[in-house]
């Protein structure tokens, strides 16, 4: 079982972290233990052990990893190119030139558009996940449209770095 923690702010939230099943944890707020009932409360912790089950911390961390290396390596092909070590001369280093700029610009979004659909799907299995475990999904969409309308009111302060 993940340690569980109550984090002392009023908006709703939760989310699991740690790198395996065995040292994983799941964090709520105490806004979200106000807003939703007993029912939508354990949909929405087993959303979140559906992560650590289904070890989505792991997978989102090799996701970023690899848009991150993407990202990079575009980088050094640009630099690369400015400093003449992309191979040929006259024009063809000009059109090298052109193509690392592109890659420049094109692969942190490639990388980007990664990242996203790998977390989206994540969600979608984690959904399904908890929905299984409590065999309530009703309660699961229940808060879940609860948090989003509550969470525009009143939106959660964090640093990108939490």
């Amino acid at each position: 079982m993940p340690t569980m923690y109550v984090i002392p702010t009023e908006s709703p939230n939760a989310f699991a972290t740690g790198r395996n099943p065995k040292h994983a944890s799941v964090a709520m707020t105490h806004g979200i233990l106000g807003l939703l009932d007993d029912e939508e409360l354990e949909g929405v912790l087993a959303h979140e052990l559906g992560h650590v089950k289904n070890r989505d911390i792991l997978t989102s961390s090799i996701a970023a990893t690899l848009a991150g290396a993407i990202t990079l390596i575009a980088r050094f092909g640009y630099w690369a190119s400015l400093f003449g070590y992309g191979g040929g001369g006259g024009g063809r280093r000009r059109d090298s030139g052109l193509t690392a700029l592109l890659m420049l610009i094109l692969a942190p979004i490639a990388a980007m558009l990664i990242q996203l659909a790998v977390s989206r799907s994540r969600e979608y299995e984690a959904d399904a996940t908890g929905a299984h475990t409590t065999g309530n999904p009703y309660a699961l969409a229940r808060a879940l449209q609860k948090l989003e309308n509550y969470s525009k009111r009143v939106p959660m302060q964090a640093t990108p770095a939490t």
